[in-house]
């Protein structure tokens, strides 16, 4: 069917307003990052209900016609790319919170909900939902949940699938899955809603969730503690996890390069602590005892530095301070910016060999030629370590290199070459180095069996 033809069945189902076309589609882009490259598409279609994704869906299907799908637009793996030929979908418009029911301790919501204004929405109600990720102000929750987000909470509080509890799917042929329960126990056949829960939109479009929430700590402190071995890192971990309890829900990780960036002329952060450490750990604790908890926290910590477990420590009592701490570790678009071009990588290691695999990585990407900075950091409580590596060319030859350095030394040590990115297009080709081939063919054959056509976000994960 002619191109033309399938956008004027897409108008039997939208308003103009909801179809953008042609020179409309300069004004939009693939990547918050690359807000200066327009968007390549056959058109952008805004719908404002679970019904209008159904229809377009359907539309589609009968005309074979490829599908990407919009969220925020955070993602770092390639995602949200398309060429001329296909039709972007984006569920910005869908963003409603729909209800907060707090004996349930649930939220239902639309998946173009910002995660920022749902986390907002429920603290006012004294409930916290846990995603906490450097893009919460931009990410939509359709697509933290489709790709299985992961953040600095996640020790404590597990990756997004752990908090969604229900979800509404539409289905390549433009079947309504509806099954938005607020159950913690629901052993009724299949738990279908995994199989969409990071599956990176290649399965389904996800257009409602439910989410479960926690009650609002009343109290919330940080720390940043240096040491310069990472074997203190793991004992100052234990004693944490020993004295804090669950009341521990930080604990993040900065090398000495990181550090420096963050801290640096071209930021406007506090140094706090001097810049000669190799490690910087960044701590979380959030309680509910007001008359307590701060003296608890700085007893632990203080007694840590008195130890020797680390060289020197502060705590940040207030918000101020705490948001300052916190922007060291959270600002990475300061590492990103430092080089024209760069390549980021999300991986995941025992978290004992950290300390090892992360230094032979670093002086091998160090001693490649073409490569300018390397600035490791993450999530060292659950294994998830991040690197931004500065170039000053985008040579496909070194990016291979790079790619191959840091792989192949996850691979070694039985890690994940994606933590919580996910997979898109950028690592496809990677995937056997963390999953084998039976597991890639049965991802295949889950694929080939809902989406047959292969119409959604074609081309992606496998």
């Amino acid at each position: 069917m002619p191109k033309i033809n399938i956008i004027s069945l897409f108008k039997d189902i939208l308003d103009d307003s909801s179809i953008l076309l042609g020179e409309d589609l300069k004004s939009r882009f693939y990547h918050i990052w690359k807000t200066d490259m327009p968007l390549e598409s056959l058109c952008l279609l805004l719908p404002r209900s679970t019904q209008e994704v159904s229809s377009i869906l359907k539309i589609c299907n009968e005309n074979n016609q490829e599908i990407i799908i919009h969220g925020g637009l955070t993602n770092l793996v390639g995602s949200t790319i398309s060429n001329k030929t296909q039709v972007v979908v984006s569920l910005e418009k869908m963003n409603k919170i729909i209800e907060i029911d707090e004996k349930s301790k649930t939220i239902t919501c639309e998946s173009g909900a910002i995660i920022e204004d749902i986390i907002d929405s429920v603290k006012d109600k004294d409930f916290l939902l846990p995603l906490n990720f450097g893009a919460r102000g931009s990410a939509q929750i359709g697509g933290a949940v489709s790709t299985n987000a992961g953040g600095l909470r996640v020790f404590k509080y597990g990756m997004t699938r752990n908090l969604v509890m229900g979800i509404e799917v539409v289905l390549p042929d433009g079947t309504i899955i509806s099954s938005l329960k607020k159950l913690m126990k629901d052993n009724s056949g299949y738990d279908l809603k995994q199989l969409f829960i990071g599956s990176e939109g290649t399965l389904g479009i996800v257009t409602k969730v439910v989410l479960r929430l926690y009650r609002l700590p009343k109290t919330r402190y940080t720390s940043l503690a240096v040491t310069n071995n990472y074997q203190n890192v793991l004992d100052l971990l234990k004693i944490m996890e020993d004295k804090l309890s669950s009341s521990l829900t930080g604990f993040e990780l900065l090398w000495n390069d990181t550090y420096k960036q963050m801290v640096g002329d071209k930021t406007l952060y506090n140094k706090y602590l001097p810049d000669n450490f190799k490690y910087y750990v960044f701590i979380e604790y959030m309680g509910g005892d007001f008359e307590n908890d701060y003296n608890l926290f700085e007893a632990v910590i203080l007694d840590c530095v008195d130890k020797g477990v680390v060289e020197d420590a502060v705590i940040g009592k207030d918000d101020k301070e705490q948001v300052n701490i916190w922007g060291i570790r959270e600002d990475v678009a300061v590492l990103a910016e430092e080089r024209e071009f760069d390549q980021h990588f999300d991986i995941s290691i025992p978290v004992g060999l950290i300390g090892e695999v992360i230094d032979k990585i670093s002086g091998e990407l160090k001693n490649c030629e073409g490569v300018k900075t390397v600035f490791p950091f993450g999530h060292v409580a659950d294994g998830n370590i991040h690197f931004i590596i500065g170039k000053d060319s985008d040579d496909d030859e070194l990016k291979f290199k790079i790619n191959d350095i840091v792989y192949n030394n996850t691979q070694k040590v039985a890690g994940s070459i994606s933590a919580e990115h996910g997979i898109g297009l950028d690592k496809k080709k990677y995937l056997i180095k963390s999953r084998s081939e039976d597991e890639i063919e049965l991802m295949r054959l889950i694929k080939k069996s809902i989406d047959p056509k292969n119409i959604l976000n074609p081309g992606r994960v496998i």
